[in-house]
């Protein structure tokens, strides 16, 4: 597997309402897409730094799993993000390298990608992202 580039970097926190302005005011960034993803009970705030980007994730229930992380390690960077090709072919490939993962299919999340997560247990404690774009 090569990715292609680092899609984004998910960060954990408690209000979007509260990290927004700060991402704008320290870092001159621009908040440019608001988007709940209701199926993983997330509300999700994206900024664009060159060619990655900064996701922030606020739960929009207890139980979500951006819920359960706050509550259990609190706020914080919650996952990186790799770019693919061929999305099932990576994960199909690194299932034959006994790659633990939580996808096994991609899954449609925020801004219309397709992903797939690999469990930390796999990848030295970071929570990994997979992402493509969707075949137009």
């Amino acid at each position: 597997m090569k990715p292609t580039h680092i899609e984004h970097i998910g960060i954990a926190v408690e209000s979007l309402e509260e990290a927004i302005p700060f991402y704008e005011k320290t870092f001159g960034l621009k908040c440019y897409s608001v988007e709940e993803v209701k199926d993983q009970k997330v509300k999700t705030a994206f900024f664009k730094v060159g060619q990655t980007k900064i996701e922030l994730l606020e739960s929009t229930a207890p139980d979500g799993p951006i819920g359960k992380f706050i509550e259990k390690k609190g706020q914080g960077v919650h996952h990186m993000a790799f770019a693919v090709n061929d999305l099932q072919h990576q994960l199909d490939e690194l299932e034959t390298k006994e790659v633990k993962l939580i996808d096994k299919t991609p899954r449609k999340g925020a801004e219309g990608l397709n992903i797939a997560f690999l469990h930390p247990k796999s990848t030295f404690g970071v929570l990994t992202e997979l992402c493509e774009q969707p075949q137009q």
